[in-house]
């Protein structure tokens, strides 16, 4: 998912000069984005691939950022089929959030979904120690970007 994130960072700043640094404040920007992506009148369907992208970036945002890691969930755990999505980022704490899932409900939704708040919402809640039920990402293991 990091290089994901990097392919679309890639795009979207070649067009549109975006400034997406994978920082804390480039989520404003990602949210009036999914914003401009609502107000244009498109189908989800039609901006699912975008949505893809900028959900990649903000679960990149917390890996940076926050320490996250992204990890994969297996077929058959609930979270899975509750995120909808085969990743998500696993915090310090050891919880699991769904950066994917919460992209898309800022574009139903609209505003009372930012992504920024999102981010401070979450980030650097610790407990005893970190969870692990799930596992990284084999890429992210290796040092790899998935």
């Amino acid at each position: 998912m990091g290089r994901r994130a990097e392919e679309f960072v890639e795009r979207a700043t070649a067009r549109a000069r975006l400034p997406l640094d994978y920082s804390v404040g480039s989520l404003r920007v990602v949210d009036r984005v999914v914003d401009g992506l609502r107000r244009g009148g498109a189908g989800r369907e039609e901006v699912a691939g975008t949505l893809l992208g900028l959900g990649a970036y903000v679960g990149e945002v917390l890996v940076r950022e926050a320490g996250g890691a992204w990890v994969d969930l297996p077929d058959a755990h609930m979270l899975r089929s509750v995120f909808g999505y085969p990743v998500a980022v696993r915090m310090p704490d050891g919880r699991v959030w769904n950066p994917l899932g919460r992209t898309v409900n800022r574009f139903e939704i609209g505003t009372k979904e930012s992504l920024y708040l999102y981010f401070l919402t979450l980030h650097g809640r610790r407990s005893a120690g970190p969870r692990r039920l799930l596992t990284p990402h084999p890429d992210r293991v290796s040092g790899k970007a998935c």
